[in-house]
């Protein structure tokens, strides 16, 4: 029987490792092992097969969510292989008090944790196939999540930025099946054409989708070229992700049907969106106020003037600045804020004195007469 991989230890990432850098040590490992670069290398194939179900467990969010709750129930032991079986053997099954069944012994599917379900269903769910399967199921595709910069304006005002995703879909070629186009697959040894396999777990008879046929009940005769058996690829695409006025740093939209295509007919899968706000060196927030740096000269701010503020959608609104005012002086535009709901901020022209620099002889001489004018030390 083949033993379930550790796929932690096949990428080569830890247990902690985020999901930008599992897909990092994908790129990598895909790169180094393709049979296509491994001519002469035998075991390429089986290395790039092995790193590519790997990633489909741990590339997506809720697959290895699923996976690491069935290590933590102890599914697994600490190099994550099934554990050696206490008590049915390997391909026992039963239920509680059945005939010939050692005393204890059940299976997964019998068994529901918390209102998780039959622990069965969380294993199947593991690679979206379902209890018992061998026949191809649809399956809904790869859901993703992504962080987006988006620009300070975009946020503050709402719009559309696009978003580059990398995903995993089914494979084009073989329609997901991993055999060459022309050939036939052949039963699964290991299974037998079942898509499953039992092994004993302390007590336990658990069921599980077989990892050599990767629970398709069959293998490739001849593995499809374009996604050496897998059934599988990656592939990009380009969204238009749709911000909504006001967005934060850390806000989240979710998009329906734009991550990856479905296996089989199956459902595409959604796209997570956590955005970023960047920073702009001419603008701020608080709350759904915006703050703008609005700089004057020395004349302006002693004598009065006016002066021209750009608000966040660029219109230019005339500011009338007082004789006499000070550096960080504050004045409140109404309503030209962020508006969200039945909710408008308003616009506050922050003043910013400038010096002039370099100054001529002409311009020193009359600033030192003003100078002693007014009594002031220079």
């Amino acid at each position: 029987m083949a033993n379930t991989k550790d796929y932690y230890a096949v990428m080569g990432v830890s247990m902690g490792a985020s999901q930008d850098a599992i897909k990092r040590a994908y790129r990598q490992l895909a790169k180094k092992h393709h049979p296509d670069s491994n001519q002469n290398d035998p075991k390429a194939a089986e290395r790039f097969k092995e790193i590519s179900e790997a990633y489909q467990v741990l590339g997506d969010v809720e697959k290895r969510k699923h996976y690491d709750e069935m290590r933590r129930l102890g599914a697994y032991d600490d190099l994550g292989a099934p554990s050696r079986p206490r008590g049915p053997k390997p391909g026992a099954t039963g239920t509680p008090g059945a005939a010939g069944a050692p005393p204890g012994s059940f299976k997964f599917e019998d068994f529901d944790v918390g209102g998780l379900g039959g622990l069965g269903d969380l294993f199947g769910s593991i690679f979206n196939q379902p209890r018992g399967g061998g026949a191809r199921q649809a399956q809904q595709g790869q859901s993703v999540e992504t962080t987006l910069e988006v620009p300070f304006a975009v946020a503050a005002t709402g719009g559309k930025v696009p978003v580059d995703l990398e995903l995993t879909e089914e494979c084009g070629t073989c329609n997901g099946s991993g055999s060459a186009p022309g050939t036939r697959p052949t039963t699964c040894k290991e299974c037998g054409g079942l898509g499953t396999i039992n092994f004993g777990q302390g007590g336990f008879a658990v069921s599980r989708p077989c990892p050599a046929c990767l629970g398709r009940g069959s293998v490739p005769s001849k593995v499809c070229p374009t996604c050496t058996g897998a059934g599988e690829v990656r592939a990009r695409k380009k969204i238009l992700i749709t911000v909504p006025p006001g967005a934060d740093s850390g806000t989240k939209v979710r998009v329906k049907g734009q991550g990856g295509k479905g296996m089989h007919g199956g459902a595409a899968g959604d796209v997570v969106i956590t955005f970023h706000v960047a920073d702009d060196p001419a603008w701020s927030r608080e709350g759904l106020d915006l703050v703008r740096r609005v700089p004057i000269n020395v004349a302006q701010a002693t004598l009065g003037s006016k002066a021209s503020v750009t608000t966040i959608d660029g219109k230019t609104i005339s500011l009338r600045i007082p004789a006499g005012t000070a550096s960080g002086k504050r004045f409140r535009i109404t309503r030209q804020g962020i508006q969200k709901a039945e909710k408008i901020g308003d616009l506050i022209a922050e003043i910013a004195i400038e010096v002039p620099s370099p100054v001529t002889a002409e311009q020193e001489k009359l600033m030192k007469q003003f100078a002693e004018s007014a009594g002031l030390s220079y």
